[in-house]
């Protein structure tokens, strides 16, 4: 998910006439530069009105628990059963936005038995998908990748499958990456990458470690997938429908994007996959059949608005007080729709989850 990062912006909803879904963007200015060594933080820039977060009602929420620098060991129960699918596959399982918290991800993959005590594949021929925002705001975004690779290849040894989606974070790091301070026209402005991935929980830690494999890996990743009736997509929008009217086109033309590598282009694709909250309101239902209809599956499952917000809950802003109670998933547009991001970055819960839902 993309907001500001270090600035406390105002909890209301957006100026009459500001578009929903922009991304934060600082104005123009000189490169934004840290000092060697130091932890990224929020560049001190004085954001004028018409410069929105993706949405206005979402307020920072401080995490004192960002300095985890050690590996999470718990003990492995037995993976689940596997139900009679077709081609012989096992189990499907799905995990929501990570955002750099490797030892969170470590636990909550440990808890279903995906992994054993080593971090290795532990699931046989199960199926594991991830929506997408490894990185940003959390301590350890190129560790969490590095797993996700790793599993990836020892999933597919095994008879199963590790696979990943795109999120909006990963077209924002692959942006500062390729595009630096070069501008781009952001419709409120001109903005350049570099400042919006540190406005949004870019870790210079994350940067010095990226190596060429992560990024060819990152450009390559899927926008949109239907496994068993379930139709995956990191972001609560319609704008996919913007670019194809199948899943085929539609990943297509995202890897066109990515690699005809013009800035302003793959500008506006991290902006409209900053769009949120499409499924949340009387309309939602409608939205989430528009994508369905067009892509095929019974339901949408998707990450990037964290749960407590779709639910109108806000936690502490101190990081004190007992935090957000995020229990599962968050089913909701008429049964349609399954939110999967429990707000990891917001003292909440790192989602793993088998599906189909039952109980």
């Amino acid at each position: 998910m993309v907001w500001t990062v270090g600035a406390q912006p105002p909890a209301s909803v957006p100026p009459p006439g500001a578009p929903s879904g922009t991304p934060v963007v600082p104005p123009a200015g000189p490169p934004l530069q840290l000092p060697a060594g130091s932890p990224v933080a929020a560049p001190p820039v004085q954001l004028p009105e018409d410069y929105t977060p993706t949405a206005r009602d979402l307020p920072v929420i401080g995490r004192t628990d960002t300095l985890i620098d050690h590996p999470v060991v718990l003990p492995v129960p037995e993976p689940a059963a596997a139900p009679d699918v077709p081609g012989g596959m096992g189990p499907l399982y799905v995990v929501g936005d990570v955002h750099g918290y490797h030892d969170e991800l470590r636990e909550a993959l440990a808890a279903e038995g995906l992994i054993d005590a080593n971090g290795d594949w532990a699931a046989g021929n199960a199926r594991l998908w991830f929506l997408g925002d490894f990185t940003d705001r959390g301590p350890d975004g190129i560790g969490v990748i590095d797993l996700v690779m790793q599993l990836s290849a020892q999933a597919a040894a095994a008879g199963g499958y590790c696979k990943a989606l795109m999120g909006n974070h990963e077209l924002l790091l692959l942006g500062a990456k390729r595009f630096g301070d070069t501008p781009v026209q952001s419709g409120a402005g001109t903005a350049s990458f570099q400042a919006a991935w540190l406005l949004n929980g870019g870790q210079k830690t994350d940067m010095d470690r990226l190596e060429d494999h992560h990024l060819q890996w990152m450009a390559r990743l899927d926008a949109v997938m239907e496994e068993d009736g379930h139709l995956l997509v990191h972001s609560d929008t319609t704008a996919y429908l913007d670019y194809g009217g199948s899943i085929e086109a539609v990943n297509d033309t995202v890897h066109e994007v990515l690699t005809r590598s013009d800035a302003d282009e793959v500008w506006d694709l991290f902006r409209k996959f900053t769009k949120r909250f499409a499924f949340r309101d009387e309309a939602g239902s409608q939205a989430v059949r528009e994508l369905l209809d067009a892509y095929g599956g019974n339901r949408v499952v998707h990450g990037h608005s964290p749960i407590p917000y779709l639910l109108g809950e806000v936690g502490a802003e101190d990081g004190e007080g007992d935090g957000i109670a995020v229990n599962g998933p968050h089913v909701y547009a008429d049964g349609l729709a399954i939110a999967m991001d429990g707000g990891i970055t917001m003292a909440g819960k790192l989602l793993v989850v088998q599906l189909p839902l039952t109980g």
